[in-house]
């Protein structure tokens, strides 16, 4: 269901209110973030987006992973964001950031499980996860 009221923010966009950087940018997002808001608007965000933002958050700006896992789960959790598939839950995992499988394994199981009847991998560490099958 396509909504007016929404509007889908790509991982450039999202990095640029949680990083803070590059200045320029960074201020034109919160701009447009905060007229949005006010009209009543929220930002969307799906499940490519968070695990994206999450990689850029360890690899190109070196946050700790537990940290990027907290920092995408407050984001998420803000009134004025709305999470378009599972990754709000599987932020709400505990202790996501020591779990193997990590998280965006257990964010395309949970998409899956949503949509299937499970899934199927090699990943040895993924038969924790249920309704998943590892070929033998």
């Amino acid at each position: 269901m396509k909504s007016s009221k929404r509007i889908g923010a790509d991982t450039s966009f999202i990095l640029r209110l949680l990083i803070g950087e590059p200045i320029a940018q960074a201020e034109a997002a919160e701009i447009e973030f905060n007229r949005r808001s006010a009209k009543g608007e929220t930002l969307a965000v799906s499940d490519l987006v968070v695990a994206e933002t999450y990689f850029a958050l360890q690899h190109h700006y070196e946050v700790p992973k537990q940290e990027a896992l907290d920092t995408l789960k407050e984001f998420l959790n803000a009134p004025e964001v709305v999470a378009l598939g599972v990754a709000q839950t599987v932020l709400s995992e505990a202790r996501l950031g020591r779990a193997n499988p990590g998280f965006v394994d257990r964010l395309i199981h949970a998409d899956y499980l949503a949509s299937t009847a499970g899934m199927l991998t090699f990943e040895k560490a993924a038969r924790k996860l249920a309704n998943t099958h590892v070929p033998t």
